[in-house]
């Protein structure tokens, strides 16, 4: 039986405030993974300010593919083909990741493979789970998605359920922001919360009654911000890390449950996390805790791999590649699209 061929993918992604460039092995085994962030950046404004964003990814990208090829001890010519994010994100910084991309797709003719964002998230894990394969059950936190997803088969979903409004991302910058931490919201939450108590304020944790599977955390962000403005307004002293504490311990403790239920209810053993909220160490803490009770075993990708990067990008790619799927040179941005949409 002849060997099968090595697929070399380079990969792109530039949906948000990190220009990313990676080179996967087969979809599982990353040369290299360079990543350029603008955070510092965007510090000064409190959140990502889509035109800068753009900007920077046009300054940044072929320094990044550069360092990725270079890394990776491979160039252009030995590549299979070329996976790029392609939605959802900021219009104009993903624009900037599609256009490369096609231009080297078409000065080499390598196939182009559209990627999708979130996909690429879920498919972080496979880069160092090397046993885990579909069907599971993975939950996606992130800053614009929240999501508890059956991976059916690569690049197969069904959505069990969806945040109605906030992100749990955006809850964290937000909150964040209301409690005077500033941007990055998300890390900054975590390590103040490490010293607060979780139980100083009872927040509220809502339930959409109809879809048992669905998040909200807009009425949780307003009962933090009620409370702030309830301190202020008797001159009362606000405790940080105790708001931090309590709000983060609000978030967990629904995310874990609705996990918990769906791993329970379809019969799996076995469960992923997904998303840059995927590293906060409540979260993690939480998951491993309620997985290892109830004799299901807990995947999830590096801190690293759960922030955006192209790796996951390059994983997702490839499963993408081998299934046969290919874009033409028309491929554009699309901020809106939805997980399963093609």
């Amino acid at each position: 039986m002849k060997e099968e061929k090595d697929i070399l993918i380079l990969a792109i992604e530039s949906s948000c405030d990190e220009t990313a460039a990676a080179v996967v092995k087969n979809g599982r085994e990353v040369l290299s993974n360079i990543i350029s962030s603008q955070i510092e950046l965007h510090k000064l404004y409190g959140g990502v300010v889509p035109e800068i964003a753009s900007r920077k990814h046009i300054e940044k990208i072929n320094q990044v593919i550069e360092e990725a090829l270079q890394s990776a001890h491979v160039t252009l010519d030995d590549l299979d083909a070329i996976g790029v994010t392609y939605g959802p994100g900021l219009v104009g910084a993903l624009l900037v990741g599609v256009a490369e991309a096609k231009a080297i797709s078409y000065a080499k003719n390598l196939p182009l493979v559209g990627v999708h964002h979130i996909e690429g998230h879920i498919s972080a894990n496979f880069i160092e789970n090397k046993e885990l394969e579909p069907p599971f059950p993975c939950l996606v936190v992130s800053g614009g998605h929240t999501h508890l997803v059956i991976v059916e088969d690569y690049g197969k979903y069904r959505i069990l359920g969806r945040t109605r409004d906030d992100a749990a991302g955006e809850a964290f910058d937000k909150v964040a922001r209301a409690i005077g931490l500033g941007y990055p919201g998300g890390p900054k939450i975590d390590k103040l919360a490490k010293e607060g108590n979780a139980d100083a304020i009872a927040f509220p944790k809502a339930h959409v009654a109809e879809a048992p599977y669905d998040f909200s955390f807009s009425g949780l962000k307003s009962a933090v911000l009620n409370y702030l403005n309830g301190c202020r307004m008797r001159g009362e002293e606000i405790c940080q890390a105790d708001v931090a504490a309590s709000f983060q311990k609000a978030v967990v403790e629904v995310l874990v449950e609705h996990a918990m239920m769906a791993v329970k209810e379809y019969g799996f053993d076995k469960l992923a996390i997904a998303g840059g909220v995927a590293s906060n160490s409540a979260l993690r803490g939480a998951m491993q805790q309620a997985c290892e009770k109830n004799h299901i075993q807990f995947y999830y990708p590096s801190p690293i791999l759960c922030t955006d990067n192209a790796a996951m990008i390059g994983a997702a790619a490839y499963y993408e590649y081998i299934n046969g799927t290919r874009s033409g040179l028309d491929l554009n941005a699309v901020p809106n699209l939805k997980l399963g949409e093609r």
